[in-house]
């Protein structure tokens, strides 16, 4: 199992391209580890993509197989432990909120063992800030 930052799944639901790399990692190991607002921030993505006129049917089966993930993954919801390593990570990175979020859903993920769990994510900042705090974070 690795936990998947929002920008590491968008691409499994839509044609990106950086859809390749992520879609290996998940036949690698389907496992999906997830913060409990990870579909909202995806949510918002499509809705985004919508508003800029991306392709209505691409749209729609991307929400469908989200659907399909969300069967399967496994959420981290502890809002209260999150939220107090979330204010931790705010003063250590240059992250925004839903980033620090996060990552701080995957150190509770990790039982605080951050080296023991892969980090999936796209996002330049958070992959570093990731990393900073000990996770393997891919792709590589």
């Amino acid at each position: 199992m690795k936990f998947w930052d929002a920008s590491a799944v968008l691409p499994l639901l839509l044609q990106e391209a950086e859809t390749a790399v992520v879609q290996s990692l998940y036949e690698q190991d389907p496992g999906i580890a997830v913060w409990c607002l990870t579909d909202i921030e995806i949510a918002s993505a499509l809705a985004r993509r919508a508003r800029e006129g991306f392709e209505t049917d691409a749209l729609a089966r991307a929400r469908a197989e989200l659907g399909r993930l969300t069967q399967h993954w496994v959420e981290m919801s502890s809002i209260q432990t999150a939220r107090s390593r979330a204010l931790r990570l705010l003063n250590t990175h240059p992250l925004r909120a839903a980033d620090a979020l996060q990552l701080a859903a995957a150190l509770v993920a990790s039982e605080e063992r951050p080296e023991s769990l892969s980090f999936v994510c796209l996002d330049d900042r958070l992959r570093e800030a990731a990393r900073k705090e000990g996770f393997p974070v891919l792709p590589s």
